[in-house]
């Protein structure tokens, strides 16, 4: 630690009596804690002074910094929304972790389109629109967006209106859409219904009705007896789903109740939606803890990340647990929603018997959550839990993809990808890439390309990364994988290399290789992992060498170049098959004439 204080003395006398966000790194440079302040100078000096107070969390921490760095931020307020994105980002492992929650959707209304759609997300963007969840029960969010489609008639398309002008579609005809793409309503009537879209999503139904029985009036007013009936039938849906809903306090309040029970290593939360004094809604999510973070610290850290994107904000949460900065984080939930937002922490009554029952939800599933991770535990293979062991690695590689490359000559470069699950090939999961950007036998320009290729299909396709990442190859080939995965933004995949000569392993940030005794399971399991990748780029470099030699043996034929020749092969799947073809066949094959045809039979003729 004296060595760590002399190498950060200089860092920490420069530090600014500003607000900021501080970010300490070990010894290898990676993120360990994040951490906002009033004042940087003050707070982070307080880890290295000898008179702080002892607490297990600090002490574990402060053993491993061995770097920092910083932000200065206008506010304390900026300060804490910024700690709350970094953390998202960089999940580090000091600070309590929302387990992501990206599998949990999301309803998204396009409200910056001059014809808002309804459509369901998994993944939050910085733009306009307005977002609605998680849902955590996605059988009622289909509900709701069946309701929305039915009642509110919002339109379902993906078409850019009214830039882009098509026909009516089947949804107009069966009056699920009221036609914008025909421009059979106006762009404000059209919005007047997704206006009560987002009303209802926020939980206001009682507001909405009073709104759509006041036009419901309107409309009888006008002898528009048709279009009342439509709106008294909104107002019976909405009154029904409402009574099912149970009253938790008095009409017109907002509260979340939140509570959470825990373990050494996670904990769940329970969040009871409250609005307009009746309960609309339960989420639950889990969170990633170390046993020495307190209940104030997994209070304040749920807190920041649950509400940071969250746009439906109620003016009242209930904890289970006191929180330290309450009147900071009252501040920037107000700020969110320009209303007064006030934390408490109740000690009798009504509403703790509803933060006692959300804590009970909570015991639940933290119950639940244990014994799946028992269970599933006790499935992975031993083999796998080994490797993890002589690997040192944070995460199971339940999951493992290996990437090979194959040069057979200038022309013949491809790559392979094979994935095992639990220590077994699951061949569903393979794939063949053929080298499209590099010139030449360049091993490292073509892995950082098929890596890259890979990485971004499951980024865009929002697809599982697989818990290890296996490089054929020493630290050259290492970097170029991890090239690919930085220009991508991918900060948390693990990543290996497996060099031949000496079965060394490579691991980032390590200069020193690890050796795995030859004699190891776990050394057996990743030689089959890259042994298999070997196999199956030479098996696919093979395959493409032999289509082509044969068509260059069709293009000894005169007037039959490669595109003819790719035409035949496509079209009758081999040369010995067009061998045994007289000419009127062969030109039913695209592209090829009779004149062709007849060179051809006569070409393979044995006279």
């Amino acid at each position: 630690m004296n060595e760590a204080l002399n190498e950060l003395s200089i860092k920490l006398k420069n530090l600014p009596n500003r607000p900021g966000v501080y970010l300490m790194k070990n010894a290898r440079g990676k993120i360990i804690y994040i951490g906002k302040a009033r004042n940087l100078k003050n707070r982070v000096r307080t880890y290295f002074q000898k008179s702080r107070p002892i607490d297990p969390k600090t002490e574990a921490l402060v053993s491993k910094i061995r770097d920092f760095e910083f932000y200065v931020t206008d506010s304390e307020v900026e300060a804490l929304i910024l700690e709350s994105n970094l953390v998202k980002e960089h999940r580090p492992i000091y600070n309590v972790n929302l387990k992501d929650d990206k599998r949990f959707p999301y309803l998204k209304v396009t409200v910056d389109e001059p014809f808002p759609r309804v459509l369901v997300v998994r993944r939050l963007k910085k733009d306009r629109a307005r977002y609605f969840g998680p849902y955590t029960e996605v059988k009622k969010m289909r509900q709701t967006l069946r309701f929305i489609f039915k009642y509110f008639n919002i339109r379902t398309c993906n078409y850019r209106l009214p830039d882009k002008k098509v026909k009516l579609c089947l949804e107009y005809h069966i009056k699920r859409c009221p036609g914008p793409c025909e421009e059979l309503i106006s762009e404000e009537d059209y919005r007047k219904r997704v206006e009560n879209v987002l009303m209802l999503l926020s939980g206001r139904s009682a507001e909405l009705v009073e709104q759509l029985q006041d036009r419901m009036h309107e409309l009888s007013d006008e002898m528009e007896y048709e279009e009342a009936a439509k709106v008294r039938d909104m107002i019976d849906a909405i009154e029904s789903v409402h009574q099912k809903q149970r009253v938790m306090a008095d009409r017109w309040v907002d509260r979340d109740i939140a509570a959470f029970a825990r373990s050494a290593s996670d904990a769940a939360f329970v969040v009871l939606q409250i609005r307009e004094g009746v309960l609309i809604g339960r989420q639950h999510f889990y969170m990633k803890i170390r046993p020495e973070n307190t209940d104030t610290d997994i209070a304040e850290g749920f807190l920041k990340q649950h509400y940071m994107h969250n746009s439906s904000l109620p003016t009242e949460i209930y904890l289970s647990h006191e929180v330290e900065e309450k009147e900071l984080l009252e501040e920037w939930l107000s700020g969110k929603i320009d209303r007064n937002v006030k934390i408490f922490v109740p000690q009798k009554g009504e509403k703790l018997k509803l933060v006692d029952m959300a804590h009970a939800n909570a015991e639940l599933l933290l119950n639940e959550l244990l014994i799946q991770k028992q269970e599933y535990k006790e499935r992975i293979p031993e083999l796998v839990l080994r490797l993890q062991q002589d690997l040192r690695l944070a995460k199971t590689p339940v999951t493992m993809a290996a990437f090979d490359i194959s040069n057979l000559g200038q022309d013949d470069k491809v790559g392979s990808l094979v994935y095992f699950d639990k220590g077994k090939p699951k061949k569903s999961e393979y794939r063949h890439f053929k080298i499209k950007t590099v010139r030449g036998q360049d091993d490292f320009a073509s892995l950082r390309e098929i890596v890259f290729r890979y990485f971004r299909r499951l980024k865009t396709e929002d697809r599982d990364k697989p818990d290890l990442l296996v490089i054929d190859g020493g630290k050259g080939q290492l970097s170029a994988g991890l090239d690919a995965l930085k220009a991508l933004d991918i900060k948390d995949q693990q990543v290996i290399g497996l060099a031949k000569r000496l079965e060394e392993v490579f691991i980032p940030g390590q200069k020193e290789s690890i050796i795995i005794p030859k004699a190891s399971p776990s050394l057996r399991l990743l030689q089959k992992i890259r042994n298999e990748a070997h196999r199956f780029a030479i098996e696919y470099n093979r395959k493409l060498r032999g289509k082509r030699t044969i068509g260059t043996e069709l293009q000894k034929i005169p007037g039959i170049g490669p595109k003819k020749a790719e035409a035949l092969l496509k079209h009758f799947g081999s040369v010995k098959k067009i061998k045994e073809l007289r000419s009127e066949q062969i030109a039913e094959a695209p592209n090829i004439g009779i004149s062709d045809a007849e060179k051809i039979a006569a070409y393979f003729s044995p006279g």
